[in-house]
């Protein structure tokens, strides 16, 4: 008699622990579930909030290209003034300077949106 109901408290130990795998098992697969379609949307959110940096950030990066070329036209007359050699070769990189920054941001813009 003791053996047959040590032997039915194994058994419902043993069907609690299948039960509670299963159950985990569900809950598992459908937090993957519901997981995969938040990823979407947030890949799409991700993409939208990205894109809409680039007229910003391309305005700032134009910004920051006006002001290095105030800079450097102040550098280059400086030279001029004080009749620097080398005026040229300054002029010719702060006006590639400038003008890469230029390009670049146009580049960017256009290879991205």
């Amino acid at each position: 008699m003791k053996k047959t109901i040590k032997n039915l408290k194994n058994k419902y130990l043993i069907f609690k622990c299948r039960l509670m795998v299963a159950l985990l098992a569900g809950i598992l697969g459908g937090l993957r579930a519901a997981a995969a379609g938040n990823g979407l949307s947030g890949i799409n959110e991700a993409t939208s909030m990205v894109t809409s940096y680039f007229d910003p950030g391309t305005k700032l990066i134009y910004a920051i290209g006006a002001v290095v070329g105030l800079i450097g036209g102040i550098k280059v007359y400086s030279k001029w003034s004080s009749g620097d050699p080398d005026t040229s070769k300054t002029a010719a990189s702060w006006f590639g300077a400038c003008i890469f920054l230029i390009v670049a941001a146009t580049i960017l813009r256009s290879f991205f949106l």
